[in-house]
């Protein structure tokens, strides 16, 4: 966070000097408050640019096989702008990388949750899938077992809606 407002103060004082250069080549025909005003148009441009290309320049990031299943857009009174297109804040993605099934249970699969929000940083998450049963088991806890024959206890079960895009791409992709 702090790079991007070392950019943003950066950004300005670039378009603040190019406004400069403006008034000095018009001899002084410009008026004073174009300065100013040209390095507040610079650091919020640089701001909008960076919150909208925030999400794409992550996901490009990501190594292949790190399939995006689900982002979250929003909107917010303070950055009017996203009236128009809600800004990606956060995503979730599926690291096909690190698919596991056990052969005594071929309708589950193990795999990594690639968690990443803006300005926080990205979690791994160890997550069960049940591709039969349209459920989720989350592999977080001390009380949570993985025996020899494969079955889990102590996962906490959250069923799935039909059509749940991290179940398909974890039960498609292995």
């Amino acid at each position: 966070m702090i790079f991007e407002l070392i950019a943003a103060v950066v950004a300005g004082v670039a378009v603040a000097g190019i406004a400069m250069g403006l008034r000095w080549i018009s001899r002084g025909l410009l008026p004073k408050w174009i300065v100013p005003a040209a390095a507040g148009i610079g650091m919020l441009s640089y701001a909008i640019w960076s919150e909208y290309s925030w999400f794409e320049r992550n996901v490009a990031t990501q190594p292949a096989g790190v399939i995006v299943a689900w982002n979250n857009e929003q909107r917010s009174f303070w950055r009017p702008w996203s009236y128009y297109q809600p800004v990606v804040t956060r995503y979730s993605a599926v690291d096909t990388r690190t698919v596991q099934r056990h052969p005594n249970l071929p309708d589950q699969v193990m795999v990594d949750l690639v968690l990443a929000a803006r300005w926080q940083p990205m979690a791994r998450v160890k997550v069960l899938f049940d591709c039969a049963g349209k459920r989720r088991g989350d592999l977080m806890g001390k009380d949570v077992k993985v025996a020899e024959d494969g079955t889990v206890s102590g996962a906490e079960w959250t069923a799935l809606p039909a059509g749940d895009p991290t179940l398909e791409i974890a039960c498609k992709r292995s």
